[in-house]
């Protein structure tokens, strides 16, 4: 089976427009022809009684002239009759058949000749009505009638149907559309907000309420989809926050993990070397961990590891960053680094931050101290990894000449850039 698809299809606005437009031309055209037919029938009727009236008011006027077989008496009472009434051609007979007198009318032109011949398709042909004295027949009247009036009746109305016609159309037009705009109008706010809410997930979005109850139902419902769909978002962007933030952080102290330190140094690099300036990471590393962890517990542990990382975050600049790489292993993002010395000074407060007694669970406390070794991009390295690598080596180099104490890589003097705490 073959699938067809169109390019443009209608709208549906477009379709019941169409539609409303044909029952309305049609509807109105019905009308006016039935009305046309009414009156040009009305006014036949009219007309042929009118013509009866006229042949007996005839009748009336040329008895006398009959009976005494007056033809010019005769012809000027036809005339006078016949001259002011719709009359095409009138004719007085005599007893014997003779014609006493007639009266035609002597109009030409396309005018006249049409009125003819409207008067011929519309009225009866010809009226015939005998002459009567004292109850005998003494000749007759033959009468023809005019179609002035009936044309007038035609004319004008045709003028009337066809502004009726236009007015009647106008208004049901316009009735119609304000129909269809209560129609389309809902239905083309519903098939928006669908297409947003599909490209744009644009949940937050609503339907106006509809004048028609099923669309305003319709409306309704999808409303409420909408509301049910923006609660679902909202609950799946807090779950993939949580998630990437489990993903990008240390559970326990909620520092930024190895990958996230990594990505934020890389970053770092590229805009040092765009601008020309300089970044320093620092390693830190715990002195007294594992004897902590062994002779307190793994929870006194995880509380020196959570003291060391909000201590160490308090010394730090605000677009500093400090992340947990590991174990009781801390790294340090100083970005950007106007002097060396500023480095040193914020790893001196870093070390200082240590001189407080950590408080583990059961109301004991313990000293730990940090030993930490600094690297500066460019001098130490230029990629990530030798910046890690070479704060790494400092950071063993500082624990081997003393506890509590800094070492920067590359240093000439190492002794003069350690500084031991008791």
């Amino acid at each position: 089976m073959s699938l067809f698809k169109l390019d443009n299809p209608p709208t549906l606005r477009s379709v019941i427009g169409r539609g409303h437009l044909i029952v309305a031309l049609v509807t109105v055209v019905m009308a006016s022809i039935s009305l046309t037919l009414l009156g040009v029938l009305a006014l036949r009727v009219y007309a042929d009684h009118n013509l009866h009236l006229i042949a007996r008011s005839i009748n009336y006027t040329v008895e006398a002239a009959v009976v005494f077989d007056d033809t010019v008496a005769a012809t000027e009472a036809l005339a006078l009759i016949a001259s002011t009434e719709e009359v095409a051609d009138a004719q007085v007979f005599g007893g014997n058949g003779q014609l006493l007198a007639r009266w035609q009318r002597l109009e030409t032109g396309l005018l006249s000749e049409l009125e003819t011949q409207i008067a011929q398709a519309f009225l009866e042909k010809t009226i015939t009505l005998p002459i009567l004295h004292q109850g005998e027949e003494i000749g007759s009247i033959l009468l023809t009638g005019h179609g002035g009036n009936l044309l007038r009746f035609l004319l004008s109305g045709l003028a009337g149907i066809v502004l009726c016609t236009a007015l009647s159309a106008w208004v049901a037009l316009h009735l119609a559309r304000r129909q269809l705009r209560g129609i389309t109008d809902p239905l083309r706010n519903l098939a928006s907000m669908a297409h947003a809410a599909r490209s744009e997930r644009a949940f937050d979005q609503r339907v106006p309420p509809a004048e028609i109850a099923e669309l305003n139902n319709l409306g309704n419902d999808f409303n409420a989809l909408l509301d049910e769909m923006e609660t679902w978002q909202t609950h799946l962007q807090s779950e993939n926050k949580t998630l990437a933030h489990q993903v990008s952080h240390d559970s326990l102290t909620g520092l930024p993990n190895r990958a996230f330190f990594e990505g934020r140094l890389i970053r770092a690099l590229r805009n040092a070397n765009k601008l020309d300036e300089r970044v320093a990471v620092l390693f830190l590393d715990s002195d007294r961990f594992k004897g902590i962890n062994d002779n307190f517990g793994h929870a006194a542990g995880d509380a020196v590891l959570v003291a060391v990382a909000t201590r160490v975050r308090a010394q730090l600049r605000e677009d500093d960053l400090v992340a947990r790489l590991g174990g009781d292993a801390f790294a340090v993002l100083l970005t950007p680094l106007h002097q060396n010395e500023d480095a040193e000074r914020i790893a001196d407060k870093i070390i200082a931050s240590m001189d407080l007694p950590i408080q583990l669970p059961g109301n004991t406390s313990v000293l730990t101290s940090l030993s930490i070794g600094i690297a500066i991009y460019p001098e130490h390295g230029a990629t990530p990894g030798a910046l890690l690598n070479a704060a790494d080596a400092a950071m063993y180099q500082a624990k081997c000449l003393a506890r509590g104490g800094q070492y920067t890589a590359g240093s000439e003097y190492p002794v003069a850039h350690v500084q031991t705490r008791n």
